[in-house]
């Protein structure tokens, strides 16, 4: 690829990754404050609350190599200019396409306009391929938590018929009054593992969100960069010269023409006759339904005058 003094660096996620570790920051500040009533509401349901922080985590760790594999395009991209430092790169992943293509010597003389946006298609495809993970993360958190609010719910049902099974023993009123209340705990713990998994779910998937809304706008300005500069290159390259071949002549102008003026009018009358050919069609539709019409009308009246019949017998 030619080196054009235009051609601007591509930019760093470095940004992006320091606004999703200072969001972390503050998430882990507020875990801090909240220490004791979070350790309460984790001991609830320590199993589901305990998947629902390593889904988290394990978003979170994806989210984080979403960004930093930006670090070897850009540094590829960045070494294929005249402005590049000279620092030995690796090759890249989601350019291999283009890096291949570039070895074999296919992009010496500039890259075409369709072969730009090829490329640039196919690294759309693969940035989208690589969020889908933690999309789906996202919505498994949100699934989780809804997960134990029924689970909760459903042991909140089935105690508090167990409550009212004890009350029909007709026991005396002081020992119902203490079943009573020996009964009422398990309910309240079903509730307990309803609202802290929900709790934990929902915060989870806010804070993914988050991590995951970074990863895609860093993406989103390396496509935007890569794509000016594919379109800088393209134009530069567009600007060499080309050679074109030229049409070559047939015979005499007015010979052409002569041609040309009979084959319009040849066309002109096939258009003619096939638009005679679609009209009559079109008349012999109108007469069947005609006739379709009347058949119809005709079965009506003998239907009719055999239900009459019928009817005075």
């Amino acid at each position: 690829m030619a080196n054009e003094p235009d051609i601007r660096l591509l930019t760093s996620p470095r940004i992006f990754l320091v606004g999703m570790a200072a969001f972390l920051a503050l998430v882990g500040f507020v875990v801090l404050i909240l220490l004791k009533q979070l350790q309460l509401a984790f001991s609830a349901n320590p199993g589901l609350n305990g998947l629902i922080l390593g889904v988290l985590a394990i978003g979170s760790l994806f989210t984080f190599r979403q960004v930093f594999r930006l670090f070897r395009e850009i540094h590829w991209v960045n070494s294929l200019t005249s402005a590049y430092d000279g620092r030995k790169v690796r090759q890249p992943l989601l350019l291999a396409p283009m890096a291949a293509m570039l070895n074999a010597g296919a992009g010496a003389s500039g890259l075409s306009t369709l072969t730009s946006r090829a490329i640039l298609d196919s690294i759309a495809t693969r940035l989208d391929e690589g969020r889908e993970l933690s999309r789906y993360l996202i919505g498994l958190l949100v699934f989780l938590g809804l997960l134990g609010t029924f689970w909760g719910l459903l042991e909140t049902v089935h105690s508090i018929s167990g409550v009212i099974d004890s009350m029909k023993t007709g026991a005396d009123t002081t020992s119902m009054f203490e079943d009573l209340k020996s009964g009422l705990s398990a309910p309240i713990a079903g509730m307990s593992v309803s609202f802290t998994s929900s709790l934990f779910g929902l915060a989870s998937s806010l804070i993914l969100g988050f991590l995951d809304l970074q990863a895609g706008q860093a993406q989103n300005r390396f496509y935007s960069e890569f794509e000016e500069f594919l379109a800088s290159h393209v134009r530069t390259s567009a600007a060499e010269p080309e050679t074109v071949p030229q049409p070559v002549a047939v015979g005499p102008p007015h010979v052409d023409s002569q041609k040309n003026a009979a084959a319009i009018a040849t066309l002109a009358e096939g258009i003619q006759a096939l638009v005679g050919h679609m009209r009559t069609e079109q008349q012999q539709i109108r007469n069947w339904v005609d006739v379709q019409a009347q058949q119809q009308e005709d079965i009506g009246k003998l239907l009719r005058r055999l239900l009459d019949e019928l009817s005075t017998r």
